[in-house]
């Protein structure tokens, strides 16, 4: 019986640790999808400027609509409807392919996000009515430590090579080099690498910060076992 409370404690343990590391990551990135960030970039004393001439208001109006195409469900004439004050489309079709690219792989991250609340929930309610709280804790506290080393191993990369990470990523959930533009396209206008460099400090500190309350304030080295009876 221990044998087999120990082997189930591990498996909720490396459960919960992957739950808490997507939910945390997933949480942060999700904070980044909104206008409040993109406004906030913008404002940023040093953040680039347009070299191509578009003002800083234009891409305070157009930046947080590619956002919400990313969101929305619709179509790409969303984005393909749009034009310049002189009636010139916003995107070419290259952009406009990798916006729907882009689109279909955040529907999948939220449903992966969604599914890990879903996760979390449904062992927060085991332990809760199984009376294993302690544990529970115990386990959140070491999630946390897992998170801790998972980020700051991605914080050290993005340190060291910013460059090799943002190469990296797009090479993994992209085929391809769609994702590829040049300077004068619109989509590296209002989302110049400064943007994603930003973006990608934020939800990792965001996830470390995550991970490092819950292994100090959770930390109980007297926590029961799945197994203990009252």
């Amino acid at each position: 019986m221990m044998e087999q409370g120990t082997l189930l404690r591990k498996v909720v343990q490396v459960v919960l640790s992957v739950t808490v590391l997507i939910l945390l990551l997933m949480t942060g990135v999700r904070l980044l999808l909104t206008n409040a960030f993109v406004q906030t970039e913008y404002n940023m004393p040093y953040f680039p400027e347009d070299p191509y001439g578009m003002t800083k208001e234009q891409r305070q109006t157009f930046a947080p609509l590619a956002m919400e195409f990313l969101l929305n469900g619709a179509d790409v004439t969303f984005l393909g409807d749009q034009t310049f004050d002189d009636g010139t489309p916003l995107y070419n079709m290259r952009e406009l392919s990798h916006m729907v690219d882009v689109q279909k792989l955040t529907e999948k991250f939220l449903n992966v996000w969604y599914g890990s609340i879903g996760v979390f929930l449904a062992i927060l309610a085991w332990a809760w009515l199984g009376k294993w709280m302690p544990a529970f804790k115990s386990m959140l506290s070491n999630a946390g430590l897992v998170t801790i080393i998972a980020l700051g191993t991605l914080i050290l990369l993005i340190a060291i090579s910013f460059d090799a990470v943002f190469v990296g990523f797009h090479r993994i959930f992209f085929t391809g080099d769609t994702w590829l533009f040049l300077y004068s396209d619109t989509l590296i206008r209002l989302f110049p690498e400064r943007f994603w460099l930003d973006a990608f400090v934020l939800v990792g500190v965001f996830t470390f910060a995550g991970g490092l309350i819950l292994w100090r304030l959770l930390r109980d080295k007297h926590a029961t076992t799945l197994t203990e009876k009252e």
